[in-house]
């Protein structure tokens, strides 16, 4: 559940997507600007947790629990739960063309949520948000192993089978340079086998071979 806000506003901007700007819908500004804070409080939280909760792990190996906390999947799975893409103020064409359940759009509002608790109530409060809703969450990922990195497991895969090694290809750069998302292909024996989307290239490569393994064991 999301917490109730004092200032009601702040929450509004959260839930804005640029796309919503200039339409009679916008009443706040977009929450970019929540999320770029939401980002680094939500960074700063889960490294927190995570030193304190596995004292005997090595810098490596909470590097790759985090990431697995933070991800864009992990951040949207959440966001659904939440119910936070029914909230989104944004565009009718962005909604039409499935932006309520677009991963990075939900993952990103997450963030600006975090974001706007911290200037509302302060670094407490999103603590305890963030381990009611998404730091439960890593006994499941910790079991089910998915905090592995899904490029070196993928090439793993596949050479097993006796494939050459993955190779990634971006597709296309969208958004202004402090914006942009990547969509990239990961190809294996010379075709395509997943699209992923990121708002670096390193992301979209992930989610592209987290795709791919999924189709193999499927």
């Amino acid at each position: 559940m999301i917490p109730a806000f004092t200032d009601k506003k702040l929450l509004e901007r959260a839930f804005t997507h640029r796309s919503a700007l200039g339409t009679s819908r916008a009443r706040s500004d977009s929450n970019e600007r929540l999320e770029f804070l939401g980002d680094a409080v939500l960074e700063l939280a889960t490294t927190e947790f995570l030193f304190a909760q596995y004292p005997n792990e090595p810098e490596g190996v909470l590097t790759t629990y985090r990431s697995s906390l933070v991800k864009t999947t992990t951040l949207a799975e959440v966001a659904q739960k939440l119910g936070i893409g029914d909230k989104i103020i944004m565009s009718r064409g962005e909604a039409t063309s499935g932006g309520r359940e677009n991963e990075g759009i939900l993952a990103d509002t997450f963030e600006a949520i975090v974001g706007a608790l911290y200037l509302d109530q302060g670094y407490k409060a999103v603590t305890a948000f963030l381990q009611k809703e998404l730091f439960i969450e890593f006994e499941d990922i910790l079991r089910e192993g998915r905090y592995r990195d899904a490029k070196s497991e993928l090439q793993e895969l596949v050479q097993a089978k006796g494939l050459p090694a993955p190779h990634y290809r971006v597709k296309s750069a969208v958004g202004p340079d402090h914006d942009k998302e990547f969509t990239v292909a990961v190809r294996i024996s010379g075709e395509d086998q997943a699209l992923g989307t990121g708002k670096s290239k390193q992301q979209a490569q992930q989610r592209a071979a987290e795709k791919a393994l999924e189709s193999y064991s499927a």
